[in-house]
């Protein structure tokens, strides 16, 4: 009885040596993002001395967690983390809706003026207004100081758009040929029918949007004064430039390596930190994450 061969051994010698180069290339990638995140964890435990002279040490008497008292004493840390959660999760169902909205007309073939809106579209992801322009714009319309400012200039993304575009193109247009049928008009195929089946593409954009409104500091730093509506990005950011050793310090030598050693703690515990509600979330989205981009990447 012969053994069968292998899906691999049944290739050619030129697929074993492109599929050899791609799974090295892969392993190299995986470990360049790998081994920096266990180093930044390991380091945020580190004695700062220790991590200065000796580097990662697995002598436990040398860890500490100086680094993650000193963040979570700072009571603002508590208020940016509440701040940046609640920005996130409204900005990701205001630009879902939005994207979901703007999405459906343009993949109608009978919408009249989809030529034009998507050329308008289309102007929009190459051209912008600029700062200064966009900063007073946000003035007039009294948006200053207020979450409005951070949720809706970036509420709709071109870009997710045509990504969703481009899934209701793949869903078959029975669908809406049997809604027809039972009587179901636009709002209801839409709502009731449609976005159920989306749940792919929707879990996708979910997710870019939050972490993009969680990873985003320039906004608020721009547009918000009060301390108490500031996310926790900007937060973390005055806590490491507050720690830094100021230019001139020379009298205290002392005090200023201290201030360096601390400020480099500092860093590593403020990336776990940011990093957490990023890790915990995307486990409920992965399912959907491969499933969803794919179908609204390669139809169309």
């Amino acid at each position: 009885m012969t053994k069968k061969k292998s899906k691999f051994a049944r290739y050619s010698l030129g697929d074993k040596s492109f599929l050899v180069c791609g799974y090295l290339l892969l392993g190299l990638f995986v470990l360049a993002i790998i081994v920096p995140i266990i180093y930044i964890i390991f380091a945020s435990f580190m004695d700062p001395i220790t991590l200065q002279n000796k580097g990662i040490t697995f002598d436990f008497s040398k860890w500490t967690l100086t680094a993650y008292t000193r963040v979570m004493e700072n009571k603002q840390i508590w208020i940016g983390f509440k701040n940046a959660v609640l920005y996130s999760v409204l900005s990701t169902v205001l630009s879902v809706l939005i994207t979901m909205l703007a999405a459906y007309p343009m993949s109608r073939a009978d919408f009249k003026g989809k030529g034009f809106f998507n050329i308008m579209f289309m102007i929009t992801m190459y051209f912008g207004g600029g700062l200064i322009p966009t900063y007073l714009l946000i003035s007039k319309l009294g948006l200053l100081d207020s979450m409005w400012a951070i949720l809706l200039p970036g509420a709709f993304s071109v870009y997710n758009m045509i990504i969703a575009r481009t899934y209701y193109l793949g869903i078959p247009a029975e669908l809406q040929e049997a809604a027809s049928v039972d009587g179901a008009n636009e709002l209801t195929y839409f709502f009731k029918i449609l976005l159920p089946v989306c749940v792919p593409i929707i879990a996708v954009l979910a997710m870019w949007c939050f972490v993009g409104m969680w990873n985003s500091y320039f906004d608020a730093m721009i547009y918000l004064n009060d301390s108490k509506k500031q996310p926790l990005q900007l937060v973390l950011r005055s806590i490491l430039i507050q720690n830094q050793p100021e230019a001139g310090m020379i009298s205290d030598m002392q005090s200023t390596a201290a201030r360096a050693q601390l400020a480099e703690l500092l860093k590593y515990a403020t990336i776990i930190i940011s990093s957490i509600p990023l890790i915990v979330m995307y486990p409920f989205f992965q399912k959907y994450f491969e499933a969803g981009l794919m179908a609204g990447a390669v139809k169309g």
